[in-house]
């Protein structure tokens, strides 16, 4: 009888970060222009190389208000424009819930083959119905359907339950397009801190961290901190 394997030694896991440096002076005075530089290298990361899967992919935290528990999840950056950082789900789900009784949240950016990661806290609201149409109206047939069929975060006895209900949206839009359903749409994240950090070797990381004084005219404190 084979034993069960005894679990991996992660003591022993650690990797010495080489890959750059960030300075005040390189980070600038405009979080946002940095922000877009980085999404940029990350893409072409990807293009290049294939080991960053999605550059977009992001970690948004909320605060559960039944329990008070934060709750994370990994979402999809769709736009970063006039300042926002705007992304997409169900409104009826865990996130738009928390997100109704409690604005702030969080998003997180890590990009390992790059040894970056960006972290970001502001304020949420719901984008207009007129954005989100426009950016549903783009998704794949595929997803559309799906955002029919998923009433998201409801516990389902089986996964029979999704399919069967992604083939009722089907033939309920057969040969028509799919209309954005009243329950799902956009957010968009007005950053107040956003922290730019870049990994150093035998840790001594660089973090440049911007916080708002005024975003909109686009001033920012910006302070080095400590690893």
């Amino acid at each position: 009888m084979n034993e069960k394997a005894s679990a991996p030694d992660l003591r022993a896991e650690r990797v010495n970060y080489t890959k750059g440096q960030l300075t005040k002076t390189l980070a600038g005075n405009d979080p946002h222009a940095l922000f877009d530089e980085w999404m940029r290298d990350a893409i072409e990361r990807r293009d290049r190389e294939g080991d960053v899967l999605e550059p977009n992919a992001m970690v948004v935290s909320t605060i559960n208000p039944e329990t008070d528990w934060p709750d994370s999840r990994v979402l999809l950056l769709k736009e970063h424009k006039n300042k926002k950082f705007v992304f997409f789900g169900n409104y009826e789900s865990q996130k738009g819930h928390d997100l109704d009784v409690n604005r702030k949240a969080a998003l997180n950016f890590t990009w390992l083959p790059l040894q970056r990661q960006v972290r970001i806290q502001g304020k949420v609201r719901r984008i207009s119905p007129e954005e989100s149409d426009a950016y549903f109206a783009v998704r794949p047939r595929g997803s559309q359907i799906g955002a029919w069929a998923s009433s998201q975060s409801d516990v389902i006895d089986s996964r029979e339950d999704i399919q069967l209900a992604n083939e009722r949206a089907e033939k309920r839009f057969e040969g028509k397009d799919v209309p954005r359903p009243p329950h799902w749409g956009g957010w968009a994240l007005t950053p107040h801190v956003i922290e730019f950090w870049q990994g150093g070797a035998s840790r001594l990381h660089d973090r440049i961290r911007f916080t708002a004084l005024d975003s909109e005219e686009g001033r920012w404190q910006v302070d080095r901190l400590a690893p």
